[in-house]
């Protein structure tokens, strides 16, 4: 398997398509194992068909019809309405904005193409310099997959086999810390830097943002409320949501048209399409992985460092960050999970705490070089170079490390919340 390995690890440099390199190795492991062929069939259709993994499509095309129905508009407008008064306001707003879209979108990139065009283009109009502006719009949008809905929470579910209603609802509390650890950080700044604050709003002019808000904004209430009551499923629940979010765009606002409706389903089955083939590739590797006695023996090297699940989970936080420098968050996790897994359920770490570890460290890794991707994004919208949109964000990893770590040393955080509303 170690030879194996090392292949797959050759053909990821060359460049070789993830699904593509696991799949290969996959196939190389099974012949030079005298393993019954047939389990490779067997293996990737018994991880396509999954009712959980249902969600990513609608989820997907749930973001790009709200990216195209002036949806983050009003949220912009009533996020600012709302903090705008503060020191740095539109800074405090562009956050505020994040978690409410997180709230829908579930991504970091959505979140960051389509809140951020319209973030830094208001903050660069009002004088705040655009290194800044970046940077509070790439480190805001780590937020989209942490709070619910989140592709990479369903991918997770689907690979740990743990409860995705769970872990939607354990992502609340680390999600509202994000977004009040960086704006504390937005208010040190806005002050040191003098930064300007708008208008303390009127209650019209509030109520107008919010009124027009209003229909944008109850898209995550309904999400939520749904999955918390019973009504739905999360996988029934994304369905909802898209068709929620076509509602809102064609008859709501009326910035959407139907004829834009092909071009968006395309998008979202070629997105989906890419990470079906990574499920499908990925749960097939960690089969092998397991027969190989990789994650035993990663099991046994860690627990033989420590056997106290706190020094664990601080050793897999610093292998993941490093890893989410050089690997995109869903690939990392498709290849990490069967590897880690084991090793949390052999310390009795919750799965709901040890899965939200993972997404929160490969999201900071979404802003780390150098394959951060929503720096790459957020630098394209700003029209500035990589090189100074990681610059500027740099100190944005001091409230993401920090919520990271509260989030490993107190299990609650992540816990306590879905054993309060759905039970243990």
């Amino acid at each position: 398997m170690t030879l194996i390995f090392i292949l797959w690890l050759f053909m990821m440099l060359l460049g070789v398509p993830l699904f593509v390199s696991l799949g290969i190795a996959s196939l190389l492991h099974l012949l030079t194992s005298n393993l019954n062929l047939l389990t490779l069939p067997q293996r990737i259709t018994n991880a396509a068909n999954s009712f959980p993994l249902l969600a990513a499509p609608f989820f997907i095309l749930m973001g790009n019809i709200m990216n195209t129905s002036g949806v983050t508009r009003r949220i912009f407008n009533f996020a600012n309405a709302l903090v705008g008064w503060l020191r740095g306001g539109l800074g405090h707003a562009n956050i505020v904005a994040s978690m409410i879209f997180a709230g829908m979108s579930g991504s970091a990139v959505a979140d960051a193409g389509g809140l951020g065009t319209i973030e830094i283009e208001a903050m660069k109009e009002r004088g705040y310099d655009i290194d800044f502006s970046a940077a509070v719009t790439a480190a805001s949008a780590t937020v989209g997959p942490i709070i619910p809905p989140s592709l990479p929470m369903i991918i997770y579910g689907v690979l740990a086999d743990t409860s995705v209603g769970k872990l939607f609802i354990g992502g609340v509390i680390p999600g509202l810390l994000m977004g009040l650890s960086m704006m504390v950080l937005v208010a040190l700044m806005a002050r040191k830097r003098s930064y300007p604050k708008e208008p303390f709003p009127t209650v019209t002019s509030l109520w107008k943002a919010f009124r027009e808000a209003f229909w944008a904004l109850l898209a995550p209430v309904i999400l939520f409320g749904g999955i918390v009551s019973g009504v739905f499923t999360p996988t029934e629940a994304a369905v909802v949501a898209a068709f929620y979010a076509l509602v809102l765009g064609l008859f709501i606002y009326k910035e959407f048209q139907l004829r834009q409706l092909p071009r968006l389903i395309l998008m979202t089955m070629e997105t989906n399409g890419v990470v079906l083939a990574l499920v499908m590739t990925a749960v097939l590797f960690g089969w092998n992985l397991s027969v190989a006695d990789v994650p035993q023996t990663l099991g046994r090297a860690l627990l033989y460092v420590s056997s106290n699940p706190i020094v664990v989970l601080l050793i897999i936080n610093l292998f993941l960050l490093v890893v989410g420098c050089f690997m995109e968050a869903i690939a990392a996790m498709m290849i990490l999970i069967p590897i880690l897994l084991p090793v949390a359920i052999k310390l009795q770490i919750d799965p709901i705490q040890f899965g939200l570890i993972i997404v929160l460290n490969l999201m900071i890794g979404t802003i780390t070089p150098p394959v951060g991707i929503v720096l790459f994004v957020t630098a394209n919208v700003a029209k500035i170079s990589f090189e100074r949109v990681t610059k500027a964000t740099l100190p944005f990893l001091v409230p993401l490390l920090i919520v990271l770590l509260l989030v490993t040393l107190v299990p609650p955080i992540t816990t306590w919340l879905p054993a309060l509303v759905m039970g243990k």
